[in-house]
């Protein structure tokens, strides 16, 4: 738990700093739809998970085109089946580059850690790859969309199986 709250102090004063200057920072809300990808396809119920992800973030300009958004957020992930659920902190690094005015293109990896019970069966840390596209309503509110796709296996136990993660995100953020 300490390690959690250092974290969240150090993420903090950076988004903090980062918004001082050719930046921003806000808050974030969406709604996941996720599911886990097994490998061998599961013989078992594996339907998909709606959730919540909230958070907050910073952005800053690195050149005329090309943003960095580093955020921390809540987010709600795994399957339907109780034992498939799985939340996480998450950090992920979204580099977004400006196609329009109002319209972005991102990607970046996105790091979680689990914030549930312990002997669960799934990994504490997971990493995964985002991408996704953000259109900007006003200067301050947009909405955007975005896949993730675990790079790593989540099942912490001998099973036969191995799962990543896969999640479709709709959001809606406000910048200050």
């Amino acid at each position: 738990m300490k390690n959690l709250l250092l974290t969240i102090v150090v993420l903090t004063s950076t988004f903090y700093g980062f918004s001082q200057e050719n930046g921003a920072y806000g808050v974030r809300a969406g709604i996941n739809i996720s599911n886990l990808d097994f490998d061998p396809d599961a013989t078992f119920g594996n339907t998909h998970r709606n959730g919540l992800a909230f958070g907050f973030f910073a952005e800053y300009e690195l050149g005329d085109k090309l943003l960095i958004m580093p955020e921390l957020q809540y987010s709600s992930e795994g399957a339907k089946e109780k034992d498939l659920r799985v939340d996480y902190i998450q950090a992920p690094i979204f580099f977004k580059y400006t196609i329009s005015d109002r319209l972005h293109a991102g990607a970046g990896p996105l790091v979680g850690v689990k914030i549930h019970e312990e002997n669960d069966g799934f990994k504490n840390f997971s990493l995964s790859a985002q991408a996704g596209l953000e259109f900007a309503i006003t200067d301050e509110i947009f909405i955007d969309a975005r896949y993730t796709y675990g790079l790593t296996n989540i099942l912490d136990e001998e099973t036969g199986y191995k799962a990543k993660n896969t999640n479709v995100q709709f959001g809606i953020g406000y910048k200050m």
